[in-house]
């Protein structure tokens, strides 16, 4: 698991309170203001997006906290150098055993491809319309939490105007009650603000953030598999599939797992 955004929100949370001070939290607890941002916030987003999208917002905060371990580049590039070996010594018909034993669906039905024998250039074509396809749907996911991001601070912009027009309407114009109360009323119209702010900026952007993060990992291991089980279906050395595959990595990276791969006598 990757607590690295519950960390972030932790730590943000514990800054705004220290500068805040405990001694006046409750200055900054309003619940109209907290009704007018959040609430308004999601409201928009539920007019914005289908049902099918908004029903997914668990999962996209299980994919925030998911470790990057699922898309594991090293560990697949060694299961299609193994399955390079095999298709060399055996043949590609061979691997239909292999592929049973792959649990992740977009490696399984790549290598079930190649077992099938189909065009090399239909392979790559079908995957990467695959990959195209996941992107597409990942964007709009994302696009969900940018479009928050974006609507919070408006609404603590709206909320602000209205706790600032009724301060106007309720000030008492013949200088005898309204301006006593005027940094009070002042400070609750500014809260809508605050709360757009710190809705936007350490719930949506981090979410978003991360969904992009996570998306870059499964799209690189997506193109390490269509690259591994290409080479393997054009009978590439094992040996230059692993390198040709390691280079989309750091290279201190890249150096520390040929080195290893060198010493385990592949």
């Amino acid at each position: 698991m990757d607590f690295t955004i519950l960390i972030g929100w932790i730590i943000a949370a514990a800054l705004i309170v220290n500068g805040i001070g405990t001694d006046k939290l409750g200055n900054f607890v309003d619940i109209p203001s907290l009704v007018i941002v959040v609430g308004g916030t999601i409201a928009c987003l539920i007019a914005c997006y289908p049902f099918r999208m908004l029903k997914d917002i668990p999962k996209h905060i299980g994919t925030c906290l998911r470790g990057s371990k699922k898309y594991d580049v090293p560990k697949t590039v060694e299961q299609l150098v193994d399955l390079a070996m095999i298709a060399r010594q055996s043949g590609l018909l061979a691997l239909e055993e292999k592929a049973g034993e792959i649990k992740e669906p977009f490696f399984k039905s790549a290598v079930l491809m190649i077992v099938d024998a189909n065009d090399p250039d239909k392979v790559r074509f079908i995957l990467e319309r695959q990959v195209e396809d996941m992107m597409t749907r990942h964007d709009e996911a994302r696009g969900m939490y940018v479009k928050g991001s974006a609507l919070a601070p408006a609404f603590g912009m709206i909320g602000t105007l209205v706790g600032l027009v009724n301060m106007l309407r309720g000030m008492d114009l013949s200088g005898s009650g309204g301006a006593s109360t005027l940094g009070q009323d002042m400070g609750v119209a500014m809260i809508t603000t605050f709360y757009g702010s710190a809705l936007a900026n350490v719930i949506f952007h981090p979410i978003a953030q991360k969904l992009a993060v996570r998306e870059g990992e499964e799209v690189l291991y997506c193109s390490t598999v269509i690259e591994g089980v290409i080479s393997i279906q054009a009978g590439e050395n094992p040996k230059y599939i692993r390198e040709h595959l390691l280079a989309s990595l750091q290279r201190g990276q890249q150096t520390k797992l040929l080195k290893k791969a060198d010493g385990g006598g592949k």
